[in-house]
């Protein structure tokens, strides 16, 4: 098996699309048929017809939904990213100034004797 992780990764998230489209649009057909089964007048030409318009109007604001929460995992990231960045100068530059100190107080210290 020469693939790499990378192709793995994208293979997995793909099925995981597909997987997640195929339940979004399952509930919104489960959704559909308990919405038109209370509209006992409908023909089964109308009902069909609602059924199919329900399902497409679920899956576009699942969508919807999706994409933003993508969107605010990305700025989310973003933010931890810059957060980690900030907190590792800051730890590096306490840790320098740690070393500096510890090598003045050994020269002072040497100097004295």
């Amino acid at each position: 098996m020469d693939e790499r992780p990378q192709d793995v990764r994208a293979l997995v998230s793909e099925i995981e699309g597909h997987l997640l489209l195929a339940a979004a649009r399952e509930e919104g057909r489960t959704a559909a048929a308990r919405l038109t089964g209370r509209l006992y007048w409908l023909t089964d030409t109308q009902r069909e017809d609602l059924e199919g318009q329900f399902v497409s109007e679920y899956l576009a604001l699942a969508r919807t939904s999706w994409r933003r929460t993508a969107e605010r995992g990305e700025e989310l990231r973003r933010e931890y990213e810059t957060a980690y960045r900030v907190l590792r100068q800051r730890l590096l530059a306490g840790f320098l100034f740690c070393c500096a100190l510890l090598v003045g107080t050994g020269l002072l210290v040497l100097s004295a004797t």
